[in-house]
């Protein structure tokens, strides 16, 4: 039985994957997704309004077929006159149809932004629930290039599911128009074979049906595989994008390292995927191009070729054989719509895998890891931290506590000691809420704030008193406060910028960083402060003031240390971190037992991941 579990599994996971693949749940989760949107009543406004403009444009195209039978006998009796009249009546015809065409044309790039408008905001909301994000990034392929499919990928869905549909609604609504047109035309006709007299009702409309039918046919054999070659493409130039946004966001490095040869190789790399991806998708749509182009052409004289035996029998004048041409004209092409599209149906399908595929990862990461037990995160009394029986879950084993029960009280210093590999990093995000898969329980003091100290500090683009004041609003802080801050820390040169719009983390050095985060926690005075080894890379000079602010502004403050640094003296306490590499490793799979959502008061200060993984 247990040997069985892991296929079991495995084709469980296989199976469920397959069907989240399918088109009807995506199509199904995204209708969910914009039902709830505050824009819903807006996309039903607009798409009420384009469902009218293109019925008045059918009607409008109805008049215009059947214009054609007076216009064309007129050409042919050289009846001048009537000639004349005719051409008014298409004056006006053609007149109200540009005016329908124009309204359509801007309620469907309207459709188009508003369409996005609800989608983008449905993914943003549900990527930056607290905590998400980041263990979004730990649930596998899907977490990678998050932006690409929030951006790009979702502009090019909502157009070409407004361009597509509004394609398919004018194509619905004409086949239903013309179709009893041109039913009406060829409803007595009869083929003389062999002396006998064969009646097919609605001839010319069974032939629309057919010779589009095979056009689609054909175009679903050869294009087939275009939604799996447009899904590869769009994966390789997501991951084109993230190395250029990666070496210039780490250019210093490697221009100090001398790493450009390297680094334009790796680009050389992913363009050589893009390229390659690129021309296999050339490939199938020139396939295609064989079927597509091939019955375009065909379809210049295939509405004469059908109604010919009905011009020469007798049944139909001139004029009549074009109103008949024009009417097998829009059945045909109503219903090669599929065959004219299926490229862009195919591209369609594609980056709805993608952004389905992402806001269903986006929505189920919390259960996207195989570990049966969680950690039970709760709120105790104010003025105490207790952790017991902690074990954290990682891949490449489990990081535990020495000590069982530890409970630290308001004010104390705690250092949390552990040897190079034991997952420092990673229990500092598990006492934040932000690794919740292992065991035993976090209990975190009720309605005190706690401020996060990640190694790589984060701080969001706007003004210096925005990230002093950072996730607050600036209002609840005074400039003084902000203004001592940056003395404190040694950074009262940028006093006058407290206004001043920049890139921060640009334009201070690694330690000028780490003094500002410090800056922001002075500003906050927060009543506990949970520090990832920041001050290990910290110099003397630099350690030295950090080590005073500790003891001086923060002195009712908790400090929790997790790292080595020289100054054990500032510390009360010292715990242990151990790594047993025998327990029960972390496992991403397709689909596991939920993780518990992290409460409220571990994600009061958001954490900025590091680049580096525990």
């Amino acid at each position: 039985m247990n040997k069985d579990r892991p296929a079991q599994t495995a084709n469980a996971t296989d199976a469920e994957e397959r069907a989240n693949s399918r088109l009807l749940p995506q199509l199904e989760m995204m209708a969910r997704a914009l039902w709830a949107s505050p824009v819903r009543n807006t996309l039903f406004l607009f798409s009420g309004s384009i469902f009218f403009v293109v019925a008045a444009s059918a009607y409008g195209q109805i008049r215009l077929n059947n214009w054609n039978q007076p216009f064309y006998d007129a050409l042919s009796r050289k009846d001048f006159a009537q000639f004349l009249d005719q051409l008014g009546v298409f004056g006006l015809i053609a007149g109200a149809l540009l005016v329908l065409n124009v309204g359509q044309r801007w309620l469907g790039e309207t459709l188009k932004i508003k369409l996005r408008q609800g989608l983008v905001q449905d993914l943003i909301q549900n990527w930056l629930v607290p905590g998400r994000a980041f263990r979004l990034t730990n649930a596998g392929p899907m977490g990678v290039n998050p932006d690409q499919r929030m951006h790009e990928d979702a502009r090019h869905l909502t157009e070409l599911s407004t361009d597509l549909g509004i394609g398919l609604l004018q194509s619905s609504i004409l086949l239903a128009s013309f179709v009893k047109v041109l039913w009406g035309l060829s409803n007595n006709f009869a083929f003389h074979f062999d002396g006998r007299q064969i009646v097919i009702p609605g001839y010319m409309v069974w032939a629309a049906v057919v010779y589009s039918g095979s056009a689609s046919l054909l175009s679903y054999w050869v294009g087939r595989s275009l939604v799996d070659r447009n899904a590869q493409r769009y994966a390789r130039e997501a991951d084109l994008r993230f190395s250029l946004v990666r070496v210039n966001e780490h250019i210093d490095a490697i221009a100090l390292s001398a790493g450009e040869p390297d680094e334009a190789r790796r680009i050389q790399m992913d363009l050589m995927a893009v390229l390659a991806a690129t021309a296999r998708l050339v490939t199938g749509l020139t396939n295609l191009t064989w079927i597509t182009a091939g019955y375009g052409w065909f379809t210049l004289v295939a509405p004469i070729l059908v109604a010919a035996p009905l011009y020469f029998a007798g049944n139909l004048s001139f004029g009549g054989l074009m109103l008949a041409s024009g009417a097998f004209m829009q059945v045909q092409s109503s219903l090669r719509w599929f065959v004219d599209n299926f490229s862009t149906i195919a591209d369609w399908r594609a980056t709805l895998l993608r952004v389905a595929g992402f806001r269903r990862a986006v929505i189920e990461t919390d259960i996207m890891h195989d570990v049966e037990n969680h950690i039970t995160y709760s709120t105790g009394p104010a003025g105490e931290f207790d952790m017991n029986d902690l074990q954290i879950s990682s891949p490449s084993g489990c990081t535990l506590l020495q000590e069982k029960k530890v409970q630290i009280k308001r004010g104390e210093r705690v250092l949390i000691v552990g040897e190079s590999g034991t997952g420092k990093t990673l229990l500092f995000r598990a006492l934040a809420g932000l690794w919740p898969w292992g065991s035993g329980t976090v209990i975190h003091p009720a309605d005190e704030e706690i401020l996060y100290m990640p190694r790589t500090p984060y701080f969001p683009p706007g003004t210096l008193r925005e990230v002093l004041a950072y996730p607050k609003p600036t209002s609840a802080f005074e400039s003084k406060a902000c203004s001592d801050a940056l003395a404190r820390v040694g950074l009262e040169r940028l006093t006058p910028q407290l206004d001043s719009t920049d890139r921060w983390d640009r334009e201070l050095n690694e330690d000028e960083l780490h003094a500002l985060s410090l800056a922001r926690v002075i500003t906050h005075k927060a009543p506990w402060v949970l520090i990832d080894e920041v001050l290990d890379s910290l110099d003397d000079t630099w350690l030295e003031r950090a080590v005073d602010i500790f003891s001086k502004d923060l002195a009712q403050s908790t400090i929790i240390y997790i790292g080595r640094t020289d100054a054990h003296h500032v510390f009360s306490r010292v715990l242990h971190l151990i790594m047993d590499p025998t327990a029960k490793k972390l496992k991403t799979l397709g689909a596991a037992p939920a993780a518990p959502a992290a409460p409220a008061a571990a994600l009061a200060t958001p954490v900025a991941a590091d680049s580096q993984k525990p």
